[in-house]
């Protein structure tokens, strides 16, 4: 699930989208940023819909077997267990996911390599045989090999992560949240009556969540030139050009939080800009905007300007 960090994350490539382009009209941000955000839930889904192709593949691979010129005992009796994994077939009943799948036009038969590909890897594997010759068929041993399936095939396989990066131009950034949220989905599932099965939910608190990337997103845009002087004030020794941009706007969406979102406490505000900046700026970034905010902040203390509430204290 998106949390927190994800969210400042999404509203800081849609700032520098913003930042960089000549249109200055703020609505296609807003409804880009909000895509970005459900595109997390689309990969989900295209997650969720890989997992039933490669259980679907089963059922083709015995078929193609059973078909060979001269089969095998074994090709006659390839066991198809998979395909009807508890899990999965839960699953696949879900309305749920049904409409969701419908919803985003989910079909990996546009590259049929891949379960395929999956299904070769897993097959081999002594995980794999003991599932199959197991009789434990309770839904909790059913999930166990549908999580090996995603952690130790899914996962490490290249093409699969060739097929996302070209589908999603933020799945290096959004992959993690992936993992979480298949999480939840086996935590979620477990009962045999489909209806009472949930998905992963995009985050604890959508509709909060979507009030806060809108309001961070417009309220560092309307303010930009009064935080942009609050920076040049404190960045007087430095060269503006070589200022890198993500750091720019790190520091005034940080800026933006301290002064308008009175329940978030400033350490966290500023703890979670300085990891960000770790991640998506350059190495020493986290050091400079942690030393111009320092500064920033005393000042906005002293003027009056810093005021939280509840458990958001300034100290």
């Amino acid at each position: 699930m998106l949390n927190r960090r994800h969210l400042r994350v999404k509203v800081l490539q849609s700032l520098y989208a913003y930042h960089i382009s000549e249109n200055k009209e703020v609505k296609p941000f807003e409804k880009r940023l909000l895509e970005s955000v459900d595109e997390v839930y689309e990969m989900y889904i295209w997650l969720l819909a890989l997992l039933l192709e490669v259980a679907d593949y089963v059922v083709v691979d015995a078929e193609d077997r059973a078909n060979k010129h001269l089969p095998t005992e074994n090709d006659l009796n390839a066991n198809t267990k998979l395909h009807s994994n508890r899990f999965l077939k839960l699953l696949r009943d879900h309305p749920g996911y049904q409409n969701a799948a419908k919803k985003y036009k989910v079909a990996w038969s546009f590259d049929p390599e891949v379960s395929r590909t999956i299904f070769n890897l897993l097959r081999s594997s002594e995980e794999y045989q003991a599932y199959l010759n197991s009789t434990d068929t309770s839904l909790a041993s059913e999930k166990e090999i549908i999580k090996y399936i995603y952690k130790k095939v899914i996962r490490v396989t290249p093409s699969v992560e060739q097929n996302f990066e070209e589908k999603f131009i933020n799945w290096p950034v959004d992959k993690e949240v992936l993992e979480a949220m298949l999480a939840k989905t086996f935590s979620n599932f477990k009962s045999e009556v489909v209806s009472e099965n949930n998905l992963a939910q995009i985050s604890p608190a959508w509709h909060e969540d979507r009030e806060f990337i809108l309001d961070l997103f417009n309220r560092t845009i309307a303010f930009d030139g009064q935080y942009q002087q609050y920076i040049t004030e404190k960045t007087k020794n430095w060269d503006a050009d070589r200022i890198a941009i993500i750091d720019v706007l790190l520091m005034k969406m940080a800026i933006t939080e301290l002064v308008h979102f009175p329940s978030i406490p400033v350490k966290v505000t500023m703890n979670e800009y300085i990891e960000i900046a770790k991640e998506f700026s350059t190495p020493k970034s986290n050091l400079f905007i942690n030393g111009i905010l320092d500064k920033i902040l005393a000042d906005l203390k002293e003027a009056g300007k810093i005021r939280k509430t509840g458990r958001g204290l300034i100290e």
